[in-house]
């Protein structure tokens, strides 16, 4: 599949007479691969172990590795998990305590799914047929409610109408609820008959023992009589901007109607919507296009969840290759994650050449993915980086460890998101995100200089101060420092008396604060 791929791309740059940028180094490669895969940086060890390597196939060797070797599994599926979490409820999913959601329910499920290396349909058809109590510990759990849990009793489910068209199916219809859609092919009347198979669905709360206080939540199916109160005949209601009311049924977006009922036992509609999904080419399209723009930067549509004839692709031939192959695989994830980090566009440098200046999608060219995109870490990436990076060891449990995971993050959501959980893409050096980064407890944690920790490590293993400098700009960059980098250190250690330590210690703080370190590149 990594032939195909490269052959479709680069009929795009023939075609625009367009040189794509060189081949990257292979550390750079190698730390592009490890946060994209894993969500951090790869160590000194592993970023050496792979540039000593002189098999040539040493790139097929690492990614199976990355994706197959029970010593990265967790860090996989913590990474996926974080990403799909965030996806699903957004950054802030169960953090209110008003919230019906559980976000640590949620991340288990998710967890133990791409652990087990779960496919991708399977995954979906739970999200979207889900049943049972949203906190781990409690009967009848199931992490997969926490998707629909907050967003089918208000609004008669409108949020879950429009969130899962969009994640899943790439068809945007939020703004169809009240009025037709301006520029797609997407009616109100699509917008309510898709609305009708969640109207089985409700969601309960459960209280702890003998008080009034929510413990946690149980997403249930339940017999939907209708607008109307006629269970046989369970129709839905919705108004048009002119005041005239017409009637809606459970029909799925290709015209596919199912039984009317709203008995339970006659038609479980959140399951014929489930089967009716996986039966889409939009399904596999959906996710092809987001995988693609976690790995490139950029999707073939913009947005990447907004497909259909009113958004055509940038590579509409390799968008439905992908997809068809994807289908044929059984879904399996971690062989498209293979295919896209194994291709050409993923292994270009980000330095561009004098025909490929305007591939910028940066300013609102089309994506020719003739080079590497400059892209910030997400929060969960710069997090763990960071832990790799200085050598700390987690300590606790998981779930304590979690927990300081989302404090740390939270803090940082504040500089770096929005309110509706949305992550910056690029690093815009506003005072909060610059103070941060300085004065913030990973960042001081990761400089100190005592007795056993990184920099006193790397300083007593070092055979030389030279050679300590060389390890840090391998550890935070992987890369070689430069002759002007070298000299500063010198110039450095001077200021300090000759203290190796504190040398570094000033190094260390500067790389960690670069742009450099914070940039997917």
């Amino acid at each position: 599949m990594c032939d195909r791929i490269d052959a479709r791309i680069e009929s795009v740059w023939t075609d625009w007479e367009m040189r794509p940028s060189a081949e990257t180094d292979d550390a750079t490669w190698c730390r592009r691969v490890f946060l994209d895969l894993i969500g951090r940086i790869p160590s000194v060890d592993e970023l050496e172990s792979f540039t000593d390597d002189r098999s040539s196939q040493k790139d097929v060797a690492l990614v199976q590795r990355l994706l197959h070797d029970e010593r990265y599994t967790a860090e996989y599926a913590n990474h996926w998990a974080g990403i799909w979490t965030n996806l699903l409820i957004g950054r802030s999913g169960g953090m209110d305590r008003r919230s019906l959601t559980d976000r640590s329910g949620m991340q288990k499920y998710l967890r133990d799914s791409f652990a087990g290396n779960r496919t991708y349909d399977k995954i979906v058809y739970d999200m979207i047929t889900a049943t049972g109590s949203t906190k781990p510990g409690t009967e009848n759990f199931n992490g997969a409610v926490n998707f629909l849990v907050d967003k089918v009793n208000a609004e008669k489910g409108t949020l879950a109408t429009s969130s899962t068209s969009r994640i899943f199916l790439g068809q945007q219809v939020q703004c169809t609820q009240c009025h037709n859609h301006p520029f797609n092919q997407w009616k109100q009347q699509k917008f309510w008959e898709f609305n009708s198979f969640f109207r089985q669905t409700r969601a309960l709360r459960r209280f702890q023992s003998g008080t009034r206080d929510i413990d946690h939540a149980e997403l249930i199916d339940q017999d939907f009589a209708g607008e109307a109160g006629d269970p046989d005949d369970a129709l839905v209601f919705y108004e048009l901007r002119n005041g005239l009311t017409k009637v809606a049924y459970p029909v799925f977006t290709d015209g596919t109607e199912v039984d009317v009922s709203g008995f339970v036992s006659d038609v479980n509609r959140r399951q014929e919507l489930a089967r009716l999904m996986l039966q889409s080419e939009f399904l596999d399209k959906m996710i092809v296009n987001r995988m693609w723009a976690h790995f490139l930067g950029y999707g073939f549509t913009r947005p990447i969840d907004d497909l259909g004839p009113h958004n055509p692709p940038t590579h509409p031939e390799l968008l439905d290759e992908l997809a068809a192959e994807f289908r044929r695989s059984s879904y399996d994830l971690k062989k498209l994650q293979a295919w896209i980090t194994l291709s050409r566009p993923y292994r270009l440098s980000a330095t561009k050449n004098a025909t490929n200046e305007l591939d910028d999608p940066s300013v609102g060219e089309t994506p020719k993915f003739s080079r590497f995109y400059l892209r910030q870490m997400s929060a969960e990436q710069l997090y763990q980086s960071l832990l790799t990076a200085t050598g700390a060891t987690p300590e606790g449990s998981y779930e304590e460890q979690e927990q300081q995971r989302r404090r740390w993050l939270q803090q940082f959501v504040v500089a770096f998101g929005t309110d509706e959980g949305d992550e910056a893409t690029t690093f815009n050096g506003s005072i909060p995100q610059a103070l941060m980064l300085f004065n913030g407890e990973l960042t001081r944690r990761a400089t100190k200089t005592e007795t056993g920790g990184f920099l006193d490590r790397l300083a007593r293993t070092s055979k030389s101060p030279r050679e300590s400098v060389r390890r840090l700009f391998l550890a935070g960059l992987a890369r070689q420092p430069t002759a002007p980098e070298i000299r500063i250190a010198g110039k450095l250690m001077a200021a300090r008396g000759g203290d190796q330590k504190e040398m570094l210690g000033d190094m260390w703080w500067a790389i960690l604060n670069s742009n450099e370190f914070i940039m997917q590149h």
